[in-house]
């Protein structure tokens, strides 16, 4: 047993609205800089769609993530050292500009500056790469609550042989959000892929990151990770990738995405795993054993042994008792109503969901059943607006058993807590026929429904003894927000990974100036104490 720790996320899919709220404080923390425009670290797909970049999930076209060989080994889908040596300086699996969407703007100053007239002029699109004018044709969030799904939505790889079963009229289509973020998987791909040895997955909290004094901009790490999560900067010639907002996961603050979530739908803890059990799990044959196998590896931090060999492996006892309270282990491994995101790409990711339960009232009363009996909703799970087999394929390989058994214990709770509400008792084997106990469904409700700040993030600080370590990282990788350069790309140096909490350093430590040499602000972390200098526009002198 080789007991490491992972910082990790889960997503209540029937909790998210769409509101891409954490899409924009995400672009504005990290990725609001020149070569960037393109890049969402973080972004809300309507499913079914293709997603962003286009058809990011066909790896027949793109070759991500991990395959087995003759031999049953790991190996790159995109071919090993020997093709990446002949490839080097053309990488044929990469998305090009018109698979992300051209970024663009408008034209406002043209709006500005046009003379009075009997005509009102207009802002036309402009690219934001080269300035030109630019007819719109794909971006991201084009697919936004299922727009042009009738021409498109039939595209997405996850509706394979569900052809017959899936139409886009109106009166049969289906819908939900799936936000997601870089997976920081156990055994990710793009690590592998990187030929300069820039990509790294870190010991202390398994948050995968890129070195970008090392960075060659090669792109073998976007070609090769499955989910399509790291970028290349076109003015910096490097590549970058979400960092789980380390800086705030490093003082036990949640990422930002979980910060300014309006559905409340994140959930961050620690898991604790076996790091030798790793490779033994992603090599799994079967791909639909893929989601035991992970869920295999990780160990039970209520185990007096597993505590024994995690303080021997250095792994502090408040990150211990930290994984003992974590959300994201009772809703994976406890309750088991959390699922990996297309675990047959053999990455193991970190990043959960909670696949969304659809009003089942309507559907109830529809078969003739009595709705104040909840106990015969579970006949009405086969015939949900979404296809079982469809988020089948999106989390558990196309295993449709764990499915419908995390979709019958959420519509357990919600028949418990429904009778309790009307003061109607429920059948006394409720509770045994989704395998659990009334107290599990009432912690799976508490933490569900009406959890609170400190039980959704459960994130333990870092600790001073590792600060020498983790300040030689920050040299080369802090939060560099206020500098052309972007993350690790230049600036002040653990000042700015300070600046990027809030409360650190009020005031002038916020404060930078743009390209262009305007006075800007940083809104995000300052305390509200000290000046603003051009947070406001200035009055103009009379």
């Amino acid at each position: 047993m080789r007991p490491m720790a992972q910082v990790a996320m889960v997503m209540n899919l029937d909790k998210c609205i769409g509101c891409h709220t954490c899409s924009v404080t995400c672009k504005q923390t990290w990725t609001n800089r020149p070569g960037m425009e393109y890049v969402y670290f973080n972004n809300v797909e309507t499913k079914p769609g293709v997603g962003y970049p286009r058809r990011y999930e066909d790896q027949e076209q793109w070759h991500g993530g991990w395959t087995l060989d003759k031999r049953g080994r790991l190996q790159l889908k995109a071919g090993g050292r020997v093709r990446k040596l002949l490839q080097i300086f053309w990488n044929p699996n990469l998305p090009s500009i018109d698979d992300y969407g051209d970024p663009w703007t408008y034209d406002y100053q043209t709006v500005i500056d046009a003379p009075l007239g009997a005509h009102n002029p207009t802002a036309h699109s402009i690219s934001a790469l080269t300035g030109k004018d630019v007819n719109l044709h794909w971006g991201p969030n084009w697919e936004d609550d299922l727009a042009g799904a009738p021409a498109r939505a039939m595209a997405d790889p996850n509706l394979a042989g569900l052809e017959d079963r899936v139409r886009m009229e109106f009166e049969d289509v289906f819908m939900f959000y799936l936000p997601r973020i870089c997976e920081h998987c156990l055994n990710p791909s793009c690590v592998a892929s990187c030929p300069s040895g820039a990509m790294y997955k870190r010991d202390e909290d398994g948050i995968v990151l890129v070195d970008q004094d090392r960075c060659r901009g090669w792109r073998f790490c976007v070609s090769g990770c499955p989910y399509k999560k790291v970028y290349f900067n076109h003015r910096t010639g490097k590549a970058e990738k979400c960092t789980f907002c380390f800086p705030r996961i490093e003082q036990g603050q949640p990422t930002i995405c979980s910060e300014t979530c309006v559905g409340r739908l994140r959930y961050l803890g620690l898991f604790l795993y076996d790091a030798d059990k790793v490779l033994e799990a992603a090599a799994t044959p079967d791909p639909q054993d893929l989601y035991e196998a992970q869920l295999s590896v990780f160990l039970d931090p209520e185990d007096p042994q597993v505590r024994t060999e995690a303080e021997r492996a250095g792994i502090p006892t408040d990150w211990i008792e930290a994984a003992r309270r974590s959300p994201v282990y009772a809703l994976a491994c406890r309750h088991k109503v959390a699922l990996p995101l297309h675990p047959e790409y053999r990455t193991l990711p970190m990043v959960w969901y909670i696949p969304p339960l659809s009003p089942v009232a309507d559907v109830a009363h529809a078969e003739g059943y009595d709705e104040n009996d909840p106990d015969r909703v579970f006949a009405t799970i086969e015939s949900l607006r979404i296809p079982m087999e469809y988020l089948a394929n999106l989390f558990t390989a196309g295993d449709t058993s764990h499915i419908r058994r995390v979709l019958r214990k959420l519509a357990a709770i919600r028949g418990y807590q429904r009778a309790a509400q009307l003061g109607i008792d429920p059948a006394d084997d409720l509770p045994e026929q989704v395998g659990a106990s009334p107290d599990d469904l009432d912690d799976l409700y508490r933490l569900l429904a009406i959890a609170k700040y400190d039980e959704r993030y459960v994130i333990p600080p870092a600790h001073t003894e590792d600060a020498g370590r983790l300040m030689a990282q920050h040299e080369q990788l802090f939060c560099s927000l206020d500098t052309p350069g972007g993350p690790g790309m230049g600036g002040t140096g653990p000042e700015g990974v300070d600046a990027f909490h809030g409360g650190a350093s009020p005031g002038a430590s916020h404060q930078f100036r743009d390209d262009a040499g305007r006075q800007r602000f940083n809104l995000f972390g300052w305390d509200g104490s000290g000046s603003a200098p051009g947070l406001f526009p200035e009055e103009s002198a009379p």
